[in-house]
């Protein structure tokens, strides 16, 4: 490595070092000086005037207005409109996220503008939400906005990117909380543009600037779960650690990322695909940098990993660390984390952002390590909390860090933002919540224990903290509910997809077993090639998507026996097959593959699989009408029904048949697609709903569902013929270009095609709002179609 870069480097860490020092040296007067007492005092006593409210002789008869459980999103929401309280809610939210996410002054009117701007339509927001029942922070609601801002490709791709981390982070991490934070970094770079936007911007340009923000947020997002969260972790060894921390150095030192190189430990895999991904968004970043920020970002990103790194080789057992040891590293991290933000965007110079974002990071770092000091005691890492507890008994020269806390409160309020009342309001609101908040994650009990240990000298103080936290109201903030409702939603849908994808690996194992046709009770001989072909054909690595989804539907949706509905799982794969079967053929598609194996025109003869096809298609006759346990209406109107399946299945072949050669438009594409493919998925929803009974108005909904679904899934189809993997697929790429297939890719191109495909699957997805019975399975489902790499 250039010595004279690790010294440029180094002596910016010194500058930057001298600087906390400083400002760590003003705190330290203030808090043994007991100077933040009395300031404080005041404004809490002035502040509970507005969040501690007797209960009046009505309220006793209002208890149906209580307050719900924060953690059901939607009705608190909910809650706070009808009691008139969700404006000022959001106006202490969006005010605090202005204030420590971008760095204002709340008292300047722009950001007063601003704020309210955002306040107005984030109530509109949530309130129509409340009206249409839909759920806005979802891939729905992310991509419904995209094509307002004319951004769908970046959402495409940010869901792809999203998708490859969610893959790469191992189980040693927190996925969720890694993903989180991550989504996190993106909306707030998207934050830092949209506000520096001028308001002339014209739409294109507008575009333009949030496509680069949110590539821009993700390319320095990455950088928490696979740099911070990783070498935090339990994952690498200590020699990989090392290692790998060198890695990260030198890019930030030299700017340019080095080879791996010779990897040793047993994580090479992970560190190869972190690897790629790292220097993928580092590139993105340097190649979006005015040259007049390059060295800020520089700069301050080897200040905030250095300041890191210090802090990650501390021993918690080595009980000699100065105070100065221990804050200054957390001043410079957590002020640095946020300055990068600006150069990141190449936003210009801000002296009062500078000023503002270096006082203010420690408040929000110190609040975050009261609140996990005991996972960070038991991981053995060393934060002003975790010090002072297994320290103060014999330490009594250390800071108590809940009163160095309490003491960047007081100097924010008074010596940053001058005594602003609006200000003061939101950093006091927080703390509270903060306290409140903690409270009741770990129980009064424990709560009681804790502040003995942190309790502040001044015992009149601590009381007065405590009552407000005991009674003061009205001090919740909207990202900590979006939070815990993103950190819930990550976990439901991992444990809902684990669960999907168990059902679908069930219930293909069972479909499997019954599928193979005996020659007994038939008029073939063993001589006969009819039935081993058959059974050739549904040997093959099938996924059994329809019968799946019909035996969910049909068990899971409708209460149906799983004896019972055998035969018409049968019937499906057996339809299902007869297709693929004729659609191989050389007078049609001309395949010599199919699931990995040679198809079975090649295996046998075209008569051969012909005669296969139109045998499997009778044999799904024979076995629904052999579904026995129901009412013999039903199984006729299912039987005619399927015979119409089948008519608009041969039409949408004919069409695909007819259509080679020639350019169709749009609507004749998707109206094609869904007779040769879609169709069939229709019915695996239909069936068992007819044999349930179910109503005509629901059926028509799922056949509206099926339809995008069916389309969705066709055009995945279509991007894998031309960029999918030849060894996951089973077939041979590009059969589709060379039988001159008109198809959504040839007709819209890659990203077209992928608006297209998403595009449907919003629609399918809005769809399922109108069903009345349990959809989580089809959702999953949904996914795995626009998802899936085969």
């Amino acid at each position: 490595m250039n010595e004279e870069l690790k010294t440029k480097a180094n002596n910016s860490y010194r500058l930057a070092e001298q600087k906390a020092g400083h400002y760590f040296e003003t705190l330290y007067e203030q808090l043994v000086g007991n100077a933040y007492v009395p300031l404080l005092t005041r404004d809490l006593q002035s502040w509970k005037h507005h969040h501690i409210h007797r209960p009046s002789f009505f309220s006793f008869f209002s208890r149906r207005k209580d307050k719900p459980d924060s953690k059901n999103y939607r009705h608190y929401i909910q809650w706070l409109n009808l009691t008139g309280k969700l404006d000022s809610y959001l106006q202490r939210s969006i005010s605090y996220i202005y204030m420590r996410d971008l760095g204002k002054d709340l008292n300047a009117p722009d950001t007063q503008a601003s704020v309210r701007r955002v306040v107005d339509n984030l109530k509109e927001q949530l309130t129509s939400e409340q009206q249409e029942h839909t759920e806005t922070f979802s891939m729905v609601g992310l991509y419904r906005w995209a094509e307002k801002e004319a951004i769908e490709s970046t959402i495409i791709w940010l869901t792809q990117k999203l998708k490859t981390v969610a893959s790469i982070i191992p189980g040693g991490m927190d996925g969720e909380h890694a993903q989180r934070k991550l989504i996190k970094i993106i909306a707030g770079v998207v934050m830092h543009v949209i506000e520096e936007m001028d308001t002339d911007i014209t739409p294109l340009e507008r575009s333009q600037k949030l496509d680069q923000a949110i590539r821009l947020g993700y390319s320095y997002g990455l950088t928490y779960p696979f740099i911070d969260d990783l070498l935090d972790a339990s994952v690498l060894s200590l020699e990989e650690k090392q290692q790998y921390s060198e890695l990260i150095r030198t890019t930030l030192i030299t700017r340019t990322v080095p080879e791996l190189g010779v990897w040793m430990g047993r994580n090479k895999e992970l560190i190869q695909s972190i690897h790629s991904e790292l220097r993928e968004a580092f590139e993105y970043i340097k190649n979006h940098q005015r040259e007049e920020t390059l060295h800020s970002f520089f700069e301050q990103s080897y200040v905030f990993f250095h300041s890191q790194e210090v802090d990650r080789v501390k021993d918690l057992y080595n009980g000699d660390y100065t105070n100065e040891e221990i804050y200054i590293p957390v001043i410079l991290k957590s002020s640095s984390s946020r300055l990068i933000v600006r150069s990141v965007i190449s936003a210009p110079e801000d002296e009062g952002f500078d000023h503002r974002t270096f006082y203010y990071g420690i408040y929000n770092q110190l609040a975050d390590d009261f609140t996990d000091m005991f996972d960070d005691m038991e991981a053995g890492a060393v934060t002003p909390y975790t010090y002072y507890l297994k320290y103060h008994n014999t330490r009594p020269d250390l800071v108590n860090p809940f009163e160095l806390y309490w003491t960047v409160i007081s100097n924010l309020i008074h010596n940053v933002y001058q005594s602003d009342p609006q200000t003061t309001e939101v950093i006091l609101d927080r703390a509270i919540n903060g306290l409140k908040r903690y409270k009741e994650k770990v129980g009064t009990h424990k709560y009681n224990e804790v502040m003995k240990i942190f309790a502040p000298e001044d015992p009149k103080f601590h009381q007065l903290i405590q009552k407000m936290v005991s009674d003061a109201d009205d001090v919740d903030f909207f990202d900590k509910l979006l939070r815990d409702h993103m950190i819930m939603n990550l976990k439901n849908d991992r444990k809902e997809q684990d669960e999907f994808l168990d059902t679908v690996k069930t219930v293909r194992n069972q479909i499997n077993r019954v599928l193979p046709i005996s020659k007994n009770g038939l008029a073939f001989s063993e001589e006969d090639p009819i039935v081993d072909a058959a059974n050739y054909s549904l040997d093959g690595d099938g996924k059994r998507l329809r019968p799946i989804v019909t035996w969910v539907m049909g068990v899971n949706g409708y209460g149906l026996s799983e004896s019972a509905i055998v035969p018409l799982l049968k019937s499906l794969e057996y339809m299902h097959t007869a297709s693929l079967i004729f659609d191989d053929l050389p007078c049609q598609d001309n395949a010599s593959i199919r699931r990995g194996r040679p198809t079975v025109h090649e295996v046998y003869t075209i008569g051969v699989a012909e005669l296969t096809g139109l045998f499997l298609t009778q044999k799904a006759i024979e076995e629904q009408a052999s579904l026995e346990q129901f009412q013999a209406k039903s199984v006729l109107q299912l039987i005619q029904y399927t015979s119409k399946v089948t008519a608009e299945m041969c039409k949408g072949q004919a069409m695909d048949l007819e259509a080679k050669g020639k350019s169709l438009t749009l609507d004749q594409l998707n109206t094609m697609c869904f007779y040769k493919t879609g169709i069939a998925f229709e019915a695996s929803l239909i069936m068992p709903a007819i044999l349930a009974n179910a109503k005509e108005q629901e059926i028509e909904v799922l056949k509206k569902f099926a339809r995008h679904a069916g389309i969705a899934f066709q055009i995945k189809d279509d991007l894998l013929d031309v960029e999918g993997n030849e060894a996951l697929i089973g077939k041979p790429l590009g059969k589709d270009a060379e039988n001159h297939h008109s198809t959504f890719v040839s007709i819209l191109g890659p990203e077209g095609a992928r608006k297209e495909m998403w595009q449907h699957y919003c629609l399918a997805m809005e769809t399922l709002q109108e069903v009345p019975s349990n959809v989580t399975f089809l959702k999953h489902l949904l996914t795995y179609f626009v998802n899936r790499e085969q």
